[in-house]
């Protein structure tokens, strides 16, 4: 697995903190999504009275967890790689493959927030059958994910352009930053 490239202390933490917050979000929902099923399994076998709302719910909390959870993949660099051709490269050129894989997510997750908007717009108006809510509600996690993607690709790659440009050993970068605490202590 990859290790992340610091840029700075604080603002590794404040990325640190947003991947934080989308995976509590998506674990959250995820007890959303197991109690509905419960309550689910509940009305139909005990009160014969099948709630059926919960399917609506549970395909917004299957958004919500997807997207949150694929947006802290993204910074924790957990998501899916190709490692074979990287791994026959020198240090040098698996950096500009990082870089250029960063980049391509950059670009995606702008797409996607931007694409999301537009469908969040489009249907605000429509409601979520059974939920009575507007069906654009669907889209805030794509938006949200896809900002959020574009974020930590562009500090990734940032990361990368320095640690390329100055000539530092990008497995040891991160741990620069924490001498220098050490020794600011």
């Amino acid at each position: 697995m990859d290790r992340k490239i610091s840029l700075h202390p604080y603002l590794d933490r404040f990325l640190d903190a947003l991947a934080a917050i989308c995976t509590g979000l998506s674990a959250l929902s995820m007890i959303v999504l197991v109690a509905t099923f419960g309550w689910l399994v509940y009305g139909r076998y005990v009160l014969n009275d099948t709630p059926t709302w919960v399917e609506q719910l549970a395909l917004l909390m299957m958004i919500t967890i997807s997207f949150m959870s694929s947006a802290t993949g993204v910074r924790e660099r957990t998501h899916l790689a190709v490692d074979i051709i990287p791994m026959l490269c020198g240090a040098k050129s698996q950096l500009v493959l990082r870089m250029l894989c960063d980049f391509i997510l950059l670009m995606f997750g702008f797409l996607m927030a931007i694409k999301s908007s537009e469908l969040m717009q489009f249907s605000w108006y429509k409601e979520i059958p059974l939920l009575a809510i507007p069906e654009g509600i669907r889209y805030i996690p794509v938006l949200i994910s896809g900002a959020l993607v574009a974020l930590f690709s562009a500090a990734s790659l940032l990361g990368g352009a320095i640690s390329l440009f100055s000539h530092v050993d990008p497995a040891l970068n991160s741990d620069v930053f924490d001498l220098k605490n050490k020794a600011e202590e």
